[in-house]
């Protein structure tokens, strides 16, 4: 019984954390928006404006939802079964939309110039701070999904082992 508790309590603390990451990211992606005025003409610049910050709002949001619903769920449960790989292809997913956002914020602070793109995060600073803030709140959520997959997994083997012992 203390032995269950004693897991139970660091992947309790990891999930709480790993939601705590994955709804700010979603909240400070959602929430930039700025405008400029360049040459007498408007433009907003917002997340909407970007299929790649969709997904990484939507794949953060996910993952919130997933972790929400792992932090209730009972330790006698046999779901606790398909946790192990459903947090692996959560921390797939906040890798893969986290790389492709960065991909997409790099050229919106950078340009380039082999393409013709000039960089927009001098017009729109406001804008560019809540990417970045988003960018570096999604990031934490998925090294501490890395760290809760590893944990798990060091559970399973202890588990494996001392039943073949």
């Amino acid at each position: 019984m203390v032995m269950a508790l004693t897991k139970r309590i660091p992947t309790f603390l990891l999930r709480l954390t790993a939601m705590a990451a994955t709804i700010s990211a979603t909240i400070v992606m959602a929430t930039s928006h700025d405008s400029s005025t360049v040459l007498n003409l408007k433009f907003d610049a917002k997340y909407t404006n970007s299929p790649t910050f969709k997904f990484f709002v939507i794949s953060n949001a996910i993952a919130s939802g997933y972790t929400l619903i792992t932090l209730f769920l009972p330790s006698k449960s046999s779901f606790w079964r398909l946790v192990l790989v459903l947090d692996l292809v959560i921390l797939c997913l906040l890798v893969s939309s986290i790389s492709a956002a960065l991909a997409i914020g790099y050229v919106g602070k950078k340009g380039n110039s082999h393409a013709g793109w000039l960089p927009i995060c001098n017009q729109v600073p406001k804008f560019c701070d809540h990417v970045t803030g988003a960018l570096f709140s999604g990031f934490a959520a998925a090294i501490i999904y890395f760290l809760l997959l590893l944990y798990s997994l060091h559970n399973v083997i202890n588990l494996l082992s001392t039943a073949q012992g």
